[in-house]
């Protein structure tokens, strides 16, 4: 193998570890009944979200949520199960706080420095339900623009294949209506207040020149 081969090779292994480590959400599981915080795998994304929400949102609200469920979950009876079957399966307080978890961790995951334009399979999908990409983004912003309060906007794949777009409130996932959730734009204020104010429609629409579409295509 030449040099130039076995570099490629190394790359090709560096990044699959890469996408493996940032499609977690089938086996996100407790370790002595606790979950871990995921790491950022970024500081800022320039242009689209700087270091100073990065530190907020990640760094403040969603270490907030994992302690807050950490602190929920003995006694629970859902210490040993996956973090997307403790929402599921919880109500109230626990439910709100896992739900956070599992919403910040894909939608932190999913953004990168590469793989931003739409093919494949993904592409394909997007096309076949919703006539076009631009059209599929219009309708994805549009909902997370008129999403009323705190909450967020979601692709996710149905049980018959079919992608759609849902709106959930506060801490929801698609996970609760037995949809696998893909792709997901927060509209909580911490997430764009800082550098949007409150132009939400802005930073909906600045947030597709981070997504790593390979991350979201290894959802399906």
């Amino acid at each position: 193998m030449t040099v130039s081969a076995l570099s490629v090779s190394c790359l090709n292994v560096l990044r699959n570890k890469n996408l493996k480590n940032r499609n977690r959400m089938k086996d996100m599981m407790p370790k002595n009944g606790q979950f871990e915080m995921m790491q950022l795998p970024y500081a800022e994304l320039p242009g689209v979200i700087s270091a100073n929400t990065q530190s907020f949102h990640h760094g403040k609200h969603l270490k907030a949520y994992v302690d807050n469920m950490n602190k929920m979950l003995p006694g629970s009876g859902l210490e040993d199960l996956p973090l997307a079957e403790v929402v599921k399966k919880s109500q109230g307080g626990l439910f709100n706080n896992a739900g956070q978890v599992l919403n910040h961790t894909m939608y932190f995951e999913q953004f990168g420095f590469a793989n931003h334009e739409l093919d494949g399979k993904m592409l394909e999908l997007l096309e076949r339900d919703f006539g076009s990409t631009e059209a599929f983004k219009k309708e994805f912003e549009q909902k997370g623009a008129t999403l009323f309060g705190s909450g967020w906007v979601w692709l996710s794949m149905a049980a018959d294949g079919k992608l759609v777009i849902t709106q959930e409130a506060n801490a929801g996932n698609p996970v609760t209506s037995g949809l696998k959730p893909l792709l997901t734009f927060d509209v909580w204020e911490h997430a764009y207040y800082l550098d949007y104010q409150n132009r939400r429609a802005d930073y909906l629409a600045a947030l597709w020149q981070a997504v790593d579409w390979q991350v979201v295509a290894a959802r399906i």
